[in-house]
């Protein structure tokens, strides 16, 4: 397999195969993410895709799961994604599963048929970085997208029959901002009802834009146990009426937690009203990492 600069994937795609079909990230200009910061965007050579493809199948006996890099694989158009699709359902018929990074802007370039045309050749879950459900935090950021558009983007996707994991940031909004964060990110998921849920907490590498307001003062992270009470305040703003797999297990979490919503939704908020009472409970910080 042929890689470009550093590869990231979702945790849940640790045992996935990695095919790199763009390069870095159309939009690259969030102030937290450091991720693609040493690529300029740009599409790989189909052919040499394919040619991963081959090899891959020459060398692996079984590949369940196969993840599709870089940060937004979805900007690519059908005529480019469907051969692609095609050419892994033609030759890898045990995969189960064939996702990739989104924005919810690539979602929205897209017909409901060309969507739904994905979905029938294999493609079955996106993941989108929300961060926030926050205007404010969102223009803050540099997200490049808006509250309105992400909850459309998300509800578009499964529509269609594509699944979406969708991903917050815990203290995101500094101590100025962290209720407000809290509750719009908490009806933001009642809004979208996406399939799953995956709540990080910040960390910043010192390279990043938002580490310098932090060292100018004009952003205050969170304790760790604010953050625990951030992450309540949204539970408790968060209604779906459809299943939603939550989880907030990442290895930069001070407190882990899963569960399926709305039915452990009281579950959770329990364990969180113990934590607060009980920081013995809370990851150690020289403990935390991305």
């Amino acid at each position: 397999m042929r890689y470009e600069g550093s590869i990231f994937r979702p945790p849940s795609e640790a045992y996935s195969l990695l095919v790199q079909v763009t390069v870095g990230c159309t939009h690259n200009k969030c102030t937290f993410c450091s991720m693609y910061k040493d690529k300029k965007f740009h599409l790989r050579d189909p052919k040499e895709v394919l040619e991963d493809l081959q090899w891959a199948r020459a060398h692996y006996r079984r590949v369940e799961r196969i993840f599709l890099c870089d940060g937004d694989a979805l900007a690519l158009k059908n005529d480019k994604l469907m051969p692609i699709l095609e050419h892994i359902r033609d030759n890898f018929p045990e995969c189960e599963r064939v996702t990739a990074y989104a924005r919810a802007s690539d979602v929205l370039r897209k017909s409901n048929e060309e969507l739904r045309q994905l979905r029938e050749t294999g493609l079955t879950m996106v993941y989108i970085g929300a961060e926030s459900g926050s205007d404010e935090v969102l223009k803050a950021i540099n997200k490049g997208e808006t509250r309105a558009q992400l909850i459309e983007g998300v509800r578009k996707a499964e529509d269609c029959g594509i699944k979406a994991s969708v991903t917050f940031i815990s203290g995101l909004a500094g101590k100025a901002g962290w209720k407000d964060h809290a509750v719009q990110t908490g009806t933001m998921i009642s809004e979208m009802e996406p399939s799953y849920v995956g709540l990080l907490t910040l960390l910043v590498d010192p390279s990043v834009p938002i580490a310098e307001e932090i060292r100018q003062g004009r952003l205050q992270l969170l304790s760790p146990e604010e953050v625990v009470a951030e992450t309540l305040l949204m539970l408790e703003n968060t209604s779906v009426s459809r299943p939603c797999v939550f989880r907030s297990n990442h290895a930069s979490n001070y407190l882990s937690l899963a569960g399926t919503l709305p039915q452990d939704r009281e579950r959770l908020i329990a364990i969180l009203r113990e934590a607060m009472e009980d920081s013995g409970m809370l990851k150690d910080e020289r403990f935390r990492a991305l």
